[in-house]
């Protein structure tokens, strides 16, 4: 986790999501704030006289676990700075206690340090401010180090899981059972994107049947990198996002040839792609937006405008879940931690839920049978259950650290969740009961159902040399 000081930034599977420290914490974080200011200004006060010199920080602060994991109770936090200036030093307090022993930390030649510090066995979960004090020029700011649940493992002997290596930089991964077929997306780096590939896997066996690597980005560089995905069984077609260069394009679900590339610029930093009866809904992240495509004349349909429930709030569109039965699109805001329901008949929303107590609102997922809405709190390290037809909060569950995306299995009503910096997928019961926490692997990214009564999971490297990374698996319950 890296955070910029007075910024929470979340994590890169879905792009930058950047926004102001909101909800109940920024009281803390003011407070502590406060402390920080009067520490410096009694340190400071034998040097000079108080508000006597500026001082300003552009830098960035931030925290993470070992081996870039989750913070957990007991075990260690590494601090790190950047853009300070060379020698400057730094003290930390946390709660007006000051970290690192009390001694300062001084920037290297660079304008970086680094230290690690110990957090208590009996750390609650959740987030703690930690105020920088900066001096020579003097300066206050704050940043989070997020404490997030260590579950374990449990409940993997009822589980059946095998994983195979695939392709670097896994995002996204669909099933069909009606083709037969799987369908993955891929892609590393940062625009221009040069390293992406579309892959089809035979759905029994994941034995790899076909690749395609997107057509050339001739304006941006690169190629049409692919991330979303999701299929139109009846005209055999793939979509896929192009997030970095803000469209879409749709592939030949029987040989990936390139149907049509849409050109840039159409939707804003595409997320998710779903399809129901022709038609493919695309989420622009953190944009109040819905884009409709018309799959059979492959022409844009018109946008679903989305409306936050809160005062002065703006909608962030993040995930999507489709309720094909009621012909209805459920919608996270990562921005407002909100979930929607559009109707899709008329194109209009039709309910906003506050989804309180979740932070980054990204992943959703809906029970038909159940009419509930699932939703992870990346930020929160939570999933929040709740009724579909009036918004209540029925349950709140902790599952680890960035839950990501989660899909519900049918038949039982069981929710997977993929918990990205926990290197695992968590398991629980319709009601929020947790049954199992499986590890499969390094930071597990977006999971389907596999049409055989399990679940398919994609997972990211965390460098070249990492051999539990860039592998698909699937999980099955024993019978």
């Amino acid at each position: 986790m890296r955070i910029s000081a007075g910024m929470a930034q979340a994590r890169p599977q879905v792009g930058p999501q950047v926004g102001p420290q909101v909800g109940p914490r920024g009281g803390w974080l003011i407070a502590a704030a406060l402390v920080g200011l009067m520490a410096v200004a009694g340190t400071a006060a034998q040097a000079q006289t108080a508000f006597s010199e500026l001082g300003s920080f552009h830098g960035r602060l931030g925290a993470s676990g070992p081996d870039r994991g989750p913070i957990v109770p007991g075990g260690e936090a590494r601090i790190t700075g950047s853009g300070l200036a060379p020698g400057q030093q730094v003290v930390l307090r946390q709660s007006g206690v000051a970290l690192n022993d009390g001694a300062p930390l001084t920037a290297d030649d660079k304008g970086a340090f680094s230290t690690t510090v110990q957090i208590p066995d009996t750390a609650q979960t959740g987030t703690y401010p930690v105020v920088a004090e900066l001096q020579n020029p003097p300066y206050a700011t704050t940043f989070d180090v997020k404490v997030s649940p260590n579950l374990g493992e449990m409940g993997a002997e009822a589980y059946d899981i095998l994983s195979q290596k695939l392709a670097a930089g896994l995002y996204q991964v669909a099933e069909s059972n009606t083709l037969g077929a799987v369908f993955v997306t891929s892609a590393v780096g940062r625009p221009p994107v040069e390293t992406s590939q579309l892959i089809k896997l035979d759905a029994a066996t994941l034995e790899q049947l076909a690749s395609v690597t997107p057509a050339a980005d001739d304006a941006g560089g690169g190629v049409f990198a692919v991330y979303g995905v999701g299929v139109e069984e009846d005209l055999g077609q793939v979509w896929v996002t192009n997030t970095r260069q803000n469209t879409v394009a749709v592939y030949s679900a029987d040989d990936l040839s390139l149907i049509k590339q849409f050109d840039a610029g159409l939707v804003p930093h595409p997320r998710d792609v779903v399809l129901l009866d022709g038609k493919a809904y695309v989420s622009a992240t953190f944009v109040p937006e819905v884009h409709v495509f018309d799959a059979k004349t492959l022409e844009p349909a018109g946008v679903i405008e989305l409306k936050s429930g809160q005062r002065r709030g703006e909608f962030g569109t993040g995930g999507l879940a489709l309720d094909a039965a009621g012909n209805a699109l459920f919608v996270s805001s990562l921005g407002s931690n909100e979930v929607a329901r559009v109707d899709l008949a008329s194109g209009e929303q039709t309910a906003v839920f506050d989804v309180p107590g979740s932070d980054s609102t990204i992943g959703v997922a809906y029970d038909a049978e159940r009419k509930q809405i699932y939703t992870a709190g990346q930020g929160s390290d939570n999933v929040t259950i709740l009724n579909a037809d009036t918004g209540e909060v029925i349950k709140q569950v902790s599952v680890g650290a960035n839950p990501l995306n989660l899909v519900i299995d049918p038949d039982t009503g069981n929710v997977y969740v993929a918990v990205r910096a926990s290197d695992s997928v968590a398991v629980m019961s319709p009601d929020g009961d947790l049954i199992a926490n499986l590890p499969i692997g390094s930071f597990p990214n977006h999971l389907t159902l596999d049409g055989e009564g399990g679940v398919l999971v994609v997972n990211k490297a965390k460098g070249q040399d990492d051999a539990k990374g860039d592998m698909i698996t699937r999980i099955t319950p024993k019978m």
